[in-house]
Formats: structure tokens, C-alpha cells, sequence
């Protein structure tokens, strides 16, 4: 029987979709969109040291740990990578990676992260969410009320560093309006479906 239209052949290796972008271009809104719109993809869940916010949950937003927990797991050698940012740990665990039962995985990170997840694992295809004005950072992070003045300094000053990165990915996505941001990366995947060898 052959595999439903747009979704990965069970024979077909899984493909890698990173995602990144600075913070308050609404990364998280959009991939929670994409996930059920894609036959045969799961969201990889990494690891963060960062506290759990109002709505979110443990094994499906991130894995929240302790420093503590975080320091043995990179001494177990536990991640494919891991960065500081915002004060704060991510991380990818190789169990995470292992977890798609065959299918194709989609991942949040920042832009170290996805350079590391783009030298270690071939064929991975990347993403780069941008705002359509860096002013627009600014009044997203503002808005939503979660951060402190201080913390929203630091993540435009974080923003600034990572917004020339955009080159670096194999697509740039201006998320100026999220249904066409989230058929975007829709498209984006099928088209490397598509483009796959069988």
C-alpha cells in the first residue's frame, strides 16, 4: 500500500525541518499550526532550563530541568546540541531525535543550535522566521506582557545577532501574517517531501 499523499514513504528516511528566529516573531503560534496540517511529522520537544510559563506543558512545550539535571545530561552526553541563551539552556536530546517513529521532525532553535543540527545531521532543511521590521520585536515581546523591561532588552540585543544569520538557512519566511506564514513552511516541507529520492 502506498503512503497517503504527502506524507513520508515508510521507507524514506525521516528528514529534519529546523526552525529558528528571534524571539517575539511568533515561532512557537506558528509551528503548533503546522504540526497537525502535515501527515507523518511530530515536533521535537528539547530541553530548557528556562521556568515553564503560564499555558505551557512538560514533555510538550519543552522538557523543563534543573540545572542540575541539565549539567548531567551534557556530561551523559545526552545532547546533539546545546547553547545558552536568554540565560538560559536548550538543548537537543539524541532521545528526541530517535522519537519520530519513522517520521520527519520539526524543531525550534536558536541560530547555534541549528548550525550545530545542520553539521551533524544531513539533509536537514532550515527555516528562519523574520519579522517583517525589527520594530516589530520590540512591540510583540512588549505586548505580550511576559517579560520584564530588562528581559526585553536583552532578547533585541540577542535579535540583533541573529537576524543577519537569515543567509545562513536554506529559507527565509517573513511571518507579516500567520496563515501565510504556516502554509509557507507547509510548503516548504512538502516540496522537500517531494524533491526526496524514494
Amino acid at each position: 500500500m502506498s503512503a497517503p499523499a504527502g506524507s513520508p514513504s515508510s521507507a524514506a528516511k525521516p528528514r529534519l525541518f529546523v526552525v529558528s528566529g528571534p524571539s517575539g516573531v511568533g515561532k512557537s503560534t506558528v509551528l503548533r499550526r503546522v504540526v497537525p496540517r502535515v501527515p507523518g511529522l511530530s515536533f521535537v520537544v528539547s530541553h530548557t532550563t528556562r521556568k515553564r510559563r503560564e499555558g505551557e506543558e512538560d514533555g510538550r512545550d519543552y522538557h523543563f530541568v534543573s540545572e542540575a539535571e541539565f549539567d548531567a545530561l551534557v556530561a551523559a552526553g545526552a545532547f546533539v546540541e546545546w547553547a545558552r541563551v536568554h540565560d538560559h539552556r536548550y538543548g537537543t536530546s539524541r532521545r528526541s531525535l530517535e522519537a519520530s517513529a519513522g517520521g520527519d521532525l520539526l524543531i525550534e532553535v536558536d541560530v547555534q543550535g541549528a548550525r550545530a543540527l545542520r553539521d551533524d545531521i544531513s539533509g536537514a532543511v532550515s527555516i528562519f522566521i523574520a519579522p517583517p521590521e525589527f520594530a516589530d520585536l520590540r512591540d510583540r515581546l512588549t505586548g505580550r506582557g511576559r517579560e520584564s523591561e530588562e528581559e526585553v532588552r536583552r532578547r533585541l540585543r540577542t535579535a540583533e545577532n541573529e537576524m543577519p544569520r537569515a543567509g545562513d538557512y536554506d529559507h527565509r519566511i517573513v511571518n507579516d501574517d500567520l496563515d501565510a506564514t504556516v502554509r509557507a513552511i507547509v510548503a516548504v516541507i512538502e516540496e522537500a517531501r517531494e524533491a526526496a529520492p524514494d
